[in-house]
């Protein structure tokens, strides 16, 4: 056999492997280039969405799983960015990405979700990474009673194949040999990187041994997977800040072995150096490195990262190592300016992609938030009952929540901006004003003062929780009612919020919340009486119809109009009642026939607007005309409100006892109620709390 024939033997030889990455059955890539593609590869991964009144991407790798990622559509923009720039060989590969927001706002789950996505993307046969170690090392001597030596950074067995001969024409021989075209030699050679120094230095030991024969020298060569594994920080990796005294530079980069000392002959040798030790070493073939609270550590640390951001090398002694390795970090914003302040160590500023991580400010997502923070699996109470959760509780609680995460304005109150913010109507105020509201909070040079980067976070949220739970009158009651978390949530501002200014503003926030948790409480209540889930919705939409069908130019004597419904395509005929939508708009405030025509052409454009969109669109977003519709319908069926509240509120009389225990009745069995939050929403509606 000539010197330069390459044999092609066992599925561990190097060569196998190549044969692989050329059949397209391995991939030879970098994480950039890996991330990328996890995230948009493949049909219906992006989607148009507008958020704030802004058009941007969705990506729904991101919204895949039980616990997935909810909002931050902003900070998921600006990561594919990065990511993509850097996988087409852009400035973002020698940068860190870097979010920063308050405490509790979702920036460690965004990076642990990511982390589990890629972990998941890797494990498929087509994406799994691969290493190689070197064998029978006792052949070569030198190691003692050490026989095989993996590659410390996990390098990918291509980078190996790029730099077995000191001469790059000979490597390019090899892989012409295995059938490689110039064009995809060309294409891994833009993803070429050298052996790191241990690698290099014990693969000089073997060519010298083996005399240059590329046979004998893959002989000493073997192939396998990049080990998965979380709680071994191989593929993704943490490395939480810790104090002054505790932490080292060790645990980033690795030491010198004493083991590895007693084995190995020369004393110059690379491999003394155990890079494992560290947590780069174990990310750096294609990972994923978070550094949790990246300002919190102490400046040797710090410059640490700047050199590893910059230089993507593990750097000990003049030896070096080369990283795959995409780092993210996270910091807090009272961190993030207490480091600016100090000015010495600028530079790594000026290496990172930063992003100022929000609270969500969409209500509607934030149920699905507070979904999490309430959690899936069954409550029970001390003595082991089962625990129910008022169907009013999550409205209440992320509607308080998301208030608070509203700034100050003059031209748009919170209400109006939390419904514009989750794309609904907020009476003649539009999109445009919230977006330029948006637009100049966002200008700002204090960081805190921008849209959603103050209020209360998932962490308070899961205190006032667990302040609910603890209560003697939900485990009593076995019921966590909706009504009881404002105190909950008092408690949580007054013991956890510093900041006296920001403690004012949350409390006032929280009655706001109480009185939009009142209006939805009335809306139960009417549903309750009428014996039918959906019967303020209905007599909302009737009022609708009504507004848009006074005017139409086939309504006869009889005031019957005969209109398309959306839902069901089905022609269906509506009576108009103009007492009725009087009554509604006298409730609204309307007192004039100008003020009336501009709501009704206000509601008619809406309807436009919203039902080519969505037919299921119901105007219960529309907070005071459902309030105007139940107020009119309670007064017209029962003489008022108030002769509700006296019936339920006094029943000493059969009547109005058989009225209460059918409403009771009907919240259980229809409403999702149980006793106890049925009563004690009945009990509320007949105070007179929290009435605007």
């Amino acid at each position: 056999m000539r010197k330069n024939e390459i044999t092609i033997n066992k599925e561990l030889s190097l060569t196998h492997h190549i044969l692989q990455v050329l059949s397209g059955k391995r991939r030879f890539e970098n994480v950039y280039q890996s991330v990328s593609r996890m995230i948009l590869e493949g049909p219906n991964k992006i989607e148009k969405v507008t958020v704030n009144g802004r058009q941007t991407y969705d990506f729904k790798v991101f919204r895949t799983g039980k616990k997935h990622i909810v909002g931050m559509f902003d900070e998921i923009n600006s990561f594919v960015s990065f990511v993509k720039d850097a996988a087409e060989g852009g400035s973002s590969a020698e940068m860190a990405f870097v979010l920063i927001g308050e405490p509790g706002n979702g920036k460690t789950y965004f990076v642990d979700f990511l982390s589990g996505l890629y972990r998941d993307f890797i494990s498929l046969p087509e994406n799994r990474r691969y290493s190689f170690r070197f064998i029978n090392m006792d052949k070569i001597g030198g190691y003692g009673k050490i026989t095989r030596i993996e590659s410390q950074t996990y390098e990918d067995p291509m980078v190996l194949a790029m730099n077995l001969s000191n001469e790059k024409e000979e490597n390019i021989k090899l892989l012409e040999a295995l059938g490689a075209s110039s064009k995809k030699i060309q294409h891994f050679y833009k993803n070429y990187r050298p052996l790191g120094a241990c690698t290099y230095y014990i693969l000089n030991q073997i060519r010298e041994y083996c005399d240059g024969d590329i046979n004998k020298i893959l002989e000493f060569i073997e192939i396998f997977p990049v080990p998965i594994s979380e709680s071994r920080g191989t593929l993704t990796g943490k490395y939480a800040a810790k104090d002054k005294i505790t932490s080292s530079a060790v645990d980033l980069l690795g030491e010198e072995s004493i083991t590895r000392i007693l084995n190995i002959s020369d004393a110059d040798n690379p491999y003394r150096f155990d890079l494992r030790r560290g947590a780069l070493a174990r990310v750096a073939g294609g990972g994923i490195h978070f550094a949790d609270e990246i300002f919190k550590n102490k400046k040797d640390l710090i410059q640490v990262y700047l050199g590893v951001i910059q230089n993507r090398t593990i750097d000990i002694e003049g030896f070096k190592w080369p990283l795959d390795t995409l780092i993210l970090a996270t910091s807090n914003n009272s961190e993030f300016a207490r480091f600016l302040e100090e000015k010495e160590q600028a530079p790594i500023v000026d290496r990172c992609r930063l992003t100022y991580m929000a609270h969500n400010t969409n209500y509607i997502l934030q149920q699905e938030l507070t979904s999490y923070a309430i959690g899936s699996k069954e409550k029970t109470n001390f003595a082991g009952e089962k625990m129910h959760i008022d169907p009013n509780l999550n409205y209440a609680l992320s509607v308080a929540v998301v208030l608070t995460r509203m700034p100050p304005s003059d031209k748009l109150t919170p209400v109006e901006m939390m419904k514009l913010a989750a794309g609904e109507v907020a009476g003649e105020k539009s999109i445009k004003t919230l977006s330029e509201v948006i637009n100049e909070l966002n200008n700002d040079p204090d960081i805190t003062k921008r849209f959603g980067q103050k209020g209360l976070g998932h962490r308070n949220l899961g205190r006032a929780l667990q302040i609910l739970l603890e209560r003697s009158e939900t485990q009593e009651g076995k019921c966590m009612y909706a009504g009881d978390i404002f105190p909950a949530l008092e408690c949580v501002i007054l013991d956890y919020v510093q900041d006296p200014n920001d403690r004012i503003k949350y409390l006032n926030d929280l009655k706001i919340a109480r009185s939009l948790h009142r209006k939805n409480v009335m809306t139960t209540i009417f549903n309750a009486y009428m014996d039918e889930p959906g019967a303020i919705e209905k007599d909302v939409l009737n009022y609708v119809n009504m507004v848009i069908g006074i005017d139409a130019k086939n309504l006869g004597p009889d005031k019957i109009w005969t209109y398309r419904d959306p839902q069901t395509g089905k022609l269906v005929p509506l009576k108009i009642d103009e007492t009725f939508i009087n009554s509604v708009e006298e409730r609204l405030g309307l007192k004039n026939k100008e003020q009336k025509q501009s709501f009704r052409t206000t509601i008619a454009k809406i309807y436009g607007q919203k039902m080519i969109k969505d037919p299921n669109y119901n105007f219960m977003d529309n907070n005071e005309l459902v309030k105007a519709v139940t107020d009119v319908r309670l007064k017209s069926d029962i003489a008022g409100a108030g002769s509700l509240v006296g019936a339920l509120s006094n029943r000493t009389n059969e009547e109005n006892q058989k009225l209460y225990n059918r409403m009771i009745n009907t919240m259980v069995t229809k409403l999702g109620y149980c006793n106890t939050c049925a009563e004690k929403t009945i009990e509320y509606f007949c105070t007179q709390e929290d009435v605007t």
